[in-house]
C-alpha cells in the first residue's frame, strides 16, 4: 500500500514539474517574441532615419541632391552627374564581399 502511495506521489510530482516546464517554455517564447518585435521596430526606425538623412545628401562637387540608385544589387545614393555615391555600412560590406 505504501508503495502505491509513493508511486502516486511521484506521478503528481512529475505532472507538477511538467506543468512548470510548460509554463517556463511559454514564458520564454512570449519574451523572445516581444524582443523580436522590439528589435524589428528599432530596425525600422533606424531605416526610416537613415532614409531621411540620405534624402538630404548633396554632391560635394556640384551640390546636386543625390538620387537613389542600385548597382549590382547594392543600394546607394548617387550624384546624377556621376561625381560619386554614398553607401551605408551594410551596402559597403556587401559590395566588398561582392
Amino acid at each position: 500500500m505504501s508503495d502505491e502511495k509513493d508511486r502516486f506521489g511521484d506521478k503528481l510530482h512529475d505532472v507538477e514539474k511538467a506543468r512548470e516546464d510548460q509554463w517556463a517554455r511559454e514564458e520564454d517564447r512570449r519574451l523572445l517574441e516581444k524582443l523580436r518585435q522590439s528589435r524589428e521596430q528599432d530596425r525600422q526606425g533606424m531605416d526610416e532615419q537613415a532614409h531621411r538623412q540620405a534624402a538630404d545628401l548633396h554632391c560635394l562637387q556640384c551640390n546636386t541632391k543625390l538620387v537613389p540608385r542600385a548597382v549590382g544589387g547594392v543600394a546607394m545614393m548617387a550624384c546624377p552627374s556621376d561625381h560619386g555615391a554614398w553607401l551605408d555600412g551594410e551596402s559597403l560590406k556587401h559590395m566588398i564581399k561582392g
